[in-house]
C-alpha cells in the first residue's frame, strides 16, 4: 500500500501538505521508499491557535515516569503505559490533553490494515479539532516504533510539528525511527507502549472504511462508521 501517516502540517499551509504526509507513513511501511510517518491535521493558515494547558496536577497521583492511560473505544479499550524517562515533554503533552478531556469523543480518523491506526485530531462527523501548540520531536531520544508501540504523528516536512494526533504501530516500524537531523530522517517520537488491547488497535485497523478527503485531506481511509474514543484517562 502507496500510503502515510498523517503527521502535524507546518502552520500556514498544514491542510495542503496532510496527504503527501500520510503517504509518506503507508510508503514507509510498505517498504516503497521514503521515510514518511502518521501526520496530523492543522488548523487553517492564520486561525490562533488555543493555549496549551499546563502542569496537570490531576496526574501526580500516578506513577510519574510510566503512567497508565486507559483508551475507551466503541470496539473495546486499549491500555497503554507511558514512557517519561525517554519521551518527557512528550508524555506531558498527552496528559495536558487528557486533562483538558481533548480526547473526548474523538475518533480514530485513519487506519491502514495491519500497520497503523490514527486517531486524535477529529469529532465523530468529521470536524477538526484545533490543538494546542507544537511540541518539540524526542525521536533522537531512543523510542523505537516497534509493533504495539503508541507515537507522535507529525509534519514530514518538520520536526517539531506534532501536536494532539498520535498513532499505534502495528507492526515493527523501523523506517520511522531517528536516522539522521533533517526533517526526513527525524522520525516520529514513540512514547510509550500497548499493555492491554493491542487485540482491539488490530480490529480497528480492519475495519471498512470511507474516502472523506472532502472534508479534510487525511480523511481519505476513514473508518466507516467512526470509531470513537470516548475517554482516555489516567488510570494509574
Amino acid at each position: 500500500m502507496s500510503a502515510s501517516y498523517p503527521v502535524c502540517l507546518p502552520r500556514v499551509v498544514r491542510r495542503s501538505l496532510l496527504i503527501p504526509c500520510v503517504a509518506a507513513l503507508l510508503a514507509s511501511a510498505s517498504g516503497c521508499g521514503g521515510d514518511a510517518g502518521p501526520s496530523s491535521s492543522a488548523p487553517p493558515a492564520g486561525a490562533p491557535r488555543s493555549a496549551s494547558v499546563t502542569d496537570p496536577s490531576t496526574v501526580s497521583k500516578y506513577d510519574p515516569q510510566h503512567p497508565e492511560a486507559r483508551i475507551e473505544t466503541n470496539l473495546g479499550t486499549i491500555m497503554v503505559r507511558l514512557d517519561r524517562e525517554t519521551a518527557p515533554v512528550t508524555v506531558q503533552n498527552f496528559l495536558n490533553y487528557i486533562d483538558a478531556g481533548f480526547y473526548r469523543n474523538t475518533i480514530f480518523h485513519f487506519v491502514d490494515p495491519g500497520n497503523m491506526i490514527l486517531g486524535g485530531g477529529y469529532s465523530p462527523d468529521h470536524q477538526f479539532k484545533r490543538p494546542h501548540s507544537d511540541i518539540h520531536n524526542e525521536a533522537d531520544k531512543g523510542g523505537k516504533n516497534l509493533r504495539g508501540t503508541i507515537a507522535m504523528a507529525r509534519n514530514i516536512a518538520f520536526i517539531d510539528s506534532a501536536n494532539s494526533q498520535f498513532f499505534i504501530n502495528l507492526q515493527d516500524a523501523p523506517q520511522r525511527d531517528y536516522r539522521g537531523a533533517t526533517p526526513d530522517e527525524y522520525g516520529y517520537c514513540v512514547f510509550g507502549e500497548v499493555i492491554e488491547g493491542l487485540d482491539v488497535a488490530d480490529r480497528i485497523s480492519h475495519v471498512p472504511t470511507a474516502d472523506r478527503s472532502q472534508l479534510g485531506e487525511d480523511l481519505r481511509q476513514t473508518p466507516q462508521p467512526p470509531v470513537v474514543i470516548s475517554s482516555i484517562q489516567i488510570v494509574r
